[in-house]
């Protein structure tokens, strides 16, 4: 009979009269034996899988350091471009100039875009 999902069965309670106690104890002892080299085998799988997510968990902290680290270049690189970009449309025939970027933007994402499609 199973009680809250443990999976031990309760022990028949006998009076301490009785003549079977001593194999009784026998067997208890060899019973507990048994549960605690099932226990050890247990908190060593425990500790081994605690130890590989601790690994895991320094890789991945390392890898989104350096996707940070990427990100503040990436940003900082941008934002330049993003000034050079405005300070070149304020200054005059900035207006040809950037439609002129932008028609060479497009036609590289054109031929990118067909030679991906046709790949």
């Amino acid at each position: 009979m199973r009680r809250n999902n443990y999976p031990y069965q309760p022990l028949n309670q006998q009076p301490s009269g009785s003549g079977a106690a001593p194999a009784s104890h026998d067997s208890l002892e060899a019973e507990n034996e048994l549960a605690a080299e099932e226990l050890k085998q247990k908190i060593g799988a425990l500790k081994s899988l605690t130890i590989d997510i601790g690994n895991e968990v320094r890789y991945q902290d390392k890898l989104l350091r350096g996707i940070d680290d990427d990100m503040d270049r990436t940003s900082g690189f941008l934002g330049n471009t993003m000034t050079r970009v405005l300070r070149l449309a304020k200054q005059g025939g900035g207006a040809r100039q950037m439609c002129y970027m932008f028609l060479f933007v497009l036609v590289v994402f054109l031929i990118l875009w067909l030679t991906l499609k046709f790949k």
